[in-house]
Order: structure tokens, then sequence, then C-alpha cells
């Protein structure tokens, strides 16, 4: 029997109790929940591996012009620049996170991880992990595994829909996965990668979606950047044994609350928050004219 992902306290006991790692307790949960090969996971994880990694190159290389505007290849901009805040490395991180996501908003093709709306945390934060300790691929796709069951958790106690928790419950949830991810990449045993999910969650918390014009690009580009920094902190942090205090479990419970005690108009509706700014409003407007003047003549409002 596989364990059922619906707490971080009883996953580490069924991984004690079997002798599992967390990775492979995910594979085991593909298997006998999913009726999938284990031969057909891995090379699922490592199209969808490749895919984030591609979605990274697009955003860098190509042109990057969402129909609104609003996203104009930013992650280029970042990664050109000559001025680094904190290192080479640091730059990479954040323009490889912005450049998955705008490929999203560009309508090309990324993973949704754990939603399409997050889509560049992780392909952002593993890419330029992979890179600076020279991993092997294998070691990644481990660690896109114990993610996928830190999300399984998270969807069960809370939710990783924005329209339903707010941006927390996406940014937030990919960034916790990216943490975890990271520090079991980097050998970090079972207390310290849940120590990282708690400590990510604990900076996420209350974080809503107010997507300008309804549209996933602002403030969705720039917090898939901020939320990778933030997974990169929680994961040293974690590391070093810094306890997070209040437990993962009880974190996650904490994100339910608040995305359940959340106004509607803070829950991608476009009604508060940004969207709802004099500048927000005006390029909604501007957004619904270009719609409907691309509309066929029979399908434009009477």
């Amino acid at each position: 029997m596989s364990f059922l992902f619906d707490s971080f306290r009883g996953w580490k006991k069924y991984c004690e109790d079997h002798e599992q790692s967390l990775h492979q307790s995910v594979i085991a949960y593909e298997v006998t929940q999913k009726g999938k090969e284990e031969a057909a996971i891995w090379r699922g994880l490592q199209q969808a591996y490749d895919v984030m990694k591609d979605a990274v190159s697009t955003g860098l290389t190509e042109e990057m012009t969402s129909r609104s505007g609003m996203i104009n290849n930013g992650a280029k901009k970042v990664f050109k620049h000559p001025v680094a805040v904190l290192s080479p490395e640091f730059q990479k991180l954040i323009s490889r996170a912005l450049a998955a996501k705008e490929v999203n908003s560009c309508m090309g093709r990324v993973v949704a991880a754990p939603t399409a709306g997050a889509s560049g945390i992780l392909p952002g934060t593993l890419y330029t992990l992979q890179e600076i300790h020279g991993l092997e691929d294998q070691n990644i796709l481990e660690g896109l595994l114990v993610g996928a069951g830190i999300a399984l958790i998270i969807e069960e106690k809370a939710s990783l829909a924005g329209a339903v928790g707010g941006c927390q419950a996406e940014t937030g949830s990919a960034a916790a996965m990216a943490s975890g991810a990271i520090v079991y990449c980097l050998g970090g045993d079972v207390d310290q990668v849940f120590n990282a999910v708690a400590i990510t969650i604990q900076c996420m918390l209350g974080l809503v979606c107010d997507p300008v014009a309804g549209l996933v690009e602002v403030p969705c580009v720039v917090r898939n950047a901020s939320a990778a920094a933030i997974a990169n902190s929680s994961a040293q942090i974690a590391l070093a044994n810094v306890s997070a205090v209040i437990p993962v479990d009880e974190c996650v419970e904490a994100m339910g609350e608040i995305g359940s005690s959340m106004e509607s108009k803070y829950k991608e509706t476009a009604m508060g928050g940004l969207a709802a700014t004099l500048t927000g409003q005006e390029i909604s407007k501007k957004v619904l004219i270009q719609d409907i003047e691309i509309l066929p003549d029979e399908d434009l409002p009477d």
C-alpha cells in the first residue's frame, strides 16, 4: 500500500516504516494509485524537465512580447544587464524564472508546476541549481518527484489554485516545491526538506492573486522571479538547520485557512489589488477593446 499524501508527518513516518526515500515513496504512489510503470514515470519526468529547460532557453533567446504589451522581453533584459545585484548566479536564477514564465504568457509550451501561472519557478531554480552544483539529470528528476509529493499534500490540505487560495496557492506552492527539491538534491534529510517547505510557506502566506486585465502576466511574471529567490533562501536556511518553529503541516493548514477567508476579489477575479488600480483598469479597457477588434463580425456583441 502506498502513502496517500495527506500530511508531511505521515509522509515521514511512511518512509521510515518502509525504508524508502522521499522520491521512492512518490514513485510507489504513482505505480499503485495511478497504474503507471516506473520506467514510464522516469521518461515522463525527463520529458517535463526537458520542456522546462527549453522554456528557459526560449524565453532568453526568442521574441517574448505578449498581445497586451505588458510582457516585453524582460527576461533577456535582466539576463544581459551588466550589473549583478548579488552575483552572476543570482542574476541567472531570476532571469531564468522570468524567461520560462514569459513563455507561458506568450502562449508557448511550459510545464504547469503546479500551475501555468507558476511555471517559471521550478525551471529557474532547478536549472540554476544543476548548473552551479554540476548535478546529473537523475538527481533533478528525483527532486521533481519530491516537489510533486509536496504539491499533493498542499492540494489536500489547502489548494494549488489562485482562484481558491490566492497567489500563495500558486507561486507559494511552487516555491515550496522548489525549496524542498533543492534541499533534497543537495543531500538534505527529510526534516530539512520539510523545514524548507515550512519556511517558504511562511514567507508566502497571504499573497493575493490580482492579475491586471485578468491576464496571467502582471504581477505574475515578476512574482515567479521573487518566489524563486525565496525558494533558494528558504533552502539555505533549512540546510543550516534553522528551524521554521511552526511545523510544516500547520503552515499548510494556515495557508488553507487564509485562502478560505480571503475576499473573492483577491482570488483571480481581477477585481482587487493591482488589477483595481487606475493603471490596471486602463490596461484592462485597452485589452478588452483589442479583443473585440480581432473578433470575426459574427462574434461581435450586439
